[in-house]
């Protein structure tokens, strides 16, 4: 997958800015040799925002862009004029990203809506001058707050595609012929297992111009959770559907068993899928004469079930009208976007995360607040 151009994980550093630190600055004029305190204050730090963009629909623009670095407050100058602001840095990702902590996994935040903006790491604010600290008992006070420091984090950003259904079988169970089927999509389709490395998404024309999206992933083997096949690295794709439809050979030797290998690898994954609505579409039936249907029937799972064919179209009305009832079955028909986030297991994970990112040095050298006051949060809170 080294050339493919789907990239649905990356891990970047994010830095805030710092803010500046306050004036001490006195006014001296002609005529006005002792004009008082008037240093200004010190200008914020940048943030470093997340926005869903729906242009977008990888992570592919971040893969050679490791660092994402905010601007620096300016500190305050004389006749209280207050510091230039940090400017920010907004990452825009695909809706559906998902961002976690790269050190300890810990979930942060999701982005799910086009324009949505998180703040993931605010600025520091800038120091109060000396200005600030003027009173009728200290009407000239020769200290000022510093700026508040940045804030640094590796971050893995995590790509879940939105979609409604999610297609989930083994490997040349004919998953992607029924998407080239349904949508207007054109998957790779080869009869050899895995011809599917990446998530294939569709978006399946109903009637009434409504319509739905259909995310067909790679195929599962048991044995997936313990890191076999492909594991299980593309069912994030799917945590977000409202409908699993669960694809499964005619010829298999034993449908109903095959139909629970898949449910259990699904389960070691997330338990939460469980409550997801679940519909088993027996595909290639076009071999499969009446009797034959009829004698299948008897032993498969208590889930609502359709035969259908590929390749003839047989029952493929039929199955879209059965994911739209579906769908629709708790009412008016709602994207399942909102999902319970579980932690990343770091140590646990055998995906490539790059985690010898290296930290920039910093552009700017620090500065000299020895002859600045420090205050503590509560103070800053306070004033």
């Amino acid at each position: 997958m080294s050339g493919s151009n789907f990239i649905d994980y990356v891990k970047i550093y994010c830095r805030s800015g710092k803010g500046g630190r306050g004036s001490t600055h006195f006014r001296r004029e002609k005529y006005i040799p002792k004009g008082g305190p008037d240093g200004g204050d010190g200008g914020d730090g940048g943030h470093v925002i997340l926005k869903g963009n729906r242009g977008f629909w990888t992570l592919l623009h971040l893969k050679f862009k490791r660092h994402i670095l905010a601007g620096h407050g300016e500190g305050g100058t004389g006749r209280s004029s207050t510091g230039k602001g940090g400017k920010s840095e907004i990452i825009e990702v695909p809706c559906g990203t998902v961002a976690y902590d790269g050190l300890t996994g810990e979930y942060l935040c999701d982005v799910t809506e086009d324009g949505q903006e998180v703040v993931l790491l605010k600025g520091g604010r800038g120091g109060k001058g000396n200005t600030f600290f003027k009173t009728s008992t200290n009407q000239a006070p020769r200290y000022a707050q510093p700026g508040e420091p940045y804030e640094e984090r590796r971050v893995i950003l995590e790509l879940k595609v939105l979609a409604d259904v999610g297609l989930v079988g083994f490997p040349n169970a004919g998953k992607s012929t029924l998407l080239s089927v349904m949508t207007a999509a054109k998957p790779k389709i080869a009869n050899y297992p895995f011809t599917t490395l990446e998530p294939n998404l569709g978006i399946v024309s109903y009637r009434d111009f409504k319509s739905f999206a259909i995310a067909d992933i790679p195929g599962i083997i048991e044995g997936a959770s313990e890191g076999k096949g492909l594991g299980l690295r593309f069912l994030r794709h799917i945590e977000r559907n409202s409908l699993l439809l669960f694809l499964v050979p005619a010829d298999a030797d034993d449908i109903h068993q095959e139909y629970k290998i898949l449910l259990n690898e699904l389960v070691q994954y997330n338990p939460e899928l469980l409550d997801k609505k679940r519909i088993l579409a027996i595909s290639k039936s076009d071999m499969l004469d009446d009797e034959l249907i009829e004698e299948i029937r008897k032993d498969l799972p208590d889930v609502p079930h359709i035969f259908i064919s590929s390749v003839i179209g047989k029952g493929i009305t039929e199955l879209k009208d059965l994911l739209w009832k579906e769908l629709n079955s708790d009412g008016e028909y709602q994207k399942s976007m909102d999902i319970s986030h579980r932690n990343l297991d770091i140590k646990s994970m055998n995906i490539d995360l790059d985690d010898d990112i290296d930290i920039p040095e910093d552009e700017l050298a620090d500065e000299d607040d020895s002859d600045y006051e420090y205050y503590d949060e509560e103070e800053w809170n306070d004033e």
